[in-house]
């Protein structure tokens, strides 16, 4: 009986260094993959979510600003053209009139 105890003693020793091994090892495997991943992330040149967001929001407001600026442009484009099919007002000097 007391082999058999030793036996299962040496399996269970065995077993739990197995487990330790195993579990030293993925512990190193998940540092050297996130060592690599952070390397690739840095050589890809991404932004961080804020800077994006902060980016984004500067676009959005200047193509805002671009569309309204368009809308007076055309309003005052619109005056111009009007004003330029209207008769030539009653003021303007008449022809001969000249005082040279």
């Amino acid at each position: 009986m007391q082999t058999r105890s030793r036996l299962l003693d040496d399996v269970a020793r065995l077993a739990n260094g197995a487990a330790g091994v195993a579990s030293g090892l993925r512990e190193e495997v998940e540092a050297l993959v996130q060592q690599r991943l952070e390397r690739v992330l840095a050589d890809m040149e991404l932004v961080r979510r804020e800077e994006f967001e902060a980016v984004e929001a500067v676009a959005i407001r200047a193509r805002e600003e671009q569309e309204a600026l368009a809308k007076r442009v055309a309003a005052l484009e619109k005056k111009l053209a009007a004003r330029a099919r209207k008769p030539a007002s009653k003021k303007a000097a008449k022809p001969g009139t000249d005082k040279a």
